[in-house]
């Protein structure tokens, strides 16, 4: 039946029928790249969403790492501090003890110069 209508068309008829079909063509050729258009923005999304992910597991283990580090700086620093603070009083310690040490030798010292002004006079 489709081929007796085929015959009695007449060329303009056939000729609109073509380019009807032409631009359901391009229409459907438009809709193809614009879907694979779609497809590949939706690949890369994806794929930064996993590059973002990874960068933040990334970031996640920096801090982490970095929070360990700064503890570990603090407990050290304390450290320091006390030894610090144990050798200052070391230190006056042995200030006290070397000036009651001074004072005692002046006092002998005096004492000797005494005696041998005593001798002399």
């Amino acid at each position: 039946m489709a081929d007796q209508r085929n015959e009695s068309e007449t060329a303009p008829e056939a000729l609109k029928q073509w380019r009807a079909a032409e631009r359901t063509v391009a229409v459907a050729r438009r809709g193809r790249l614009a879907a694979q258009a779609a497809a590949a923005a939706a690949q890369e999304a994806a794929d930064a969403a996993l590059a973002t992910a990874e960068a933040s597991k990334a970031a996640l283990a920096a801090a982490t790492l970095a929070e360990t580090s700064a503890s570990k700086t603090a407990a050290a620093a304390k450290l320091t501090v006390e030894s610090t603070l144990i050798d200052v009083a070391e230190s006056e310690t042995e200030t006290s003890f070397a000036e009651v040490d001074e004072a005692a030798a002046r006092g002998k010292y005096r004492a000797a110069a005494a005696r041998a002004a005593e001798k002399t006079s």
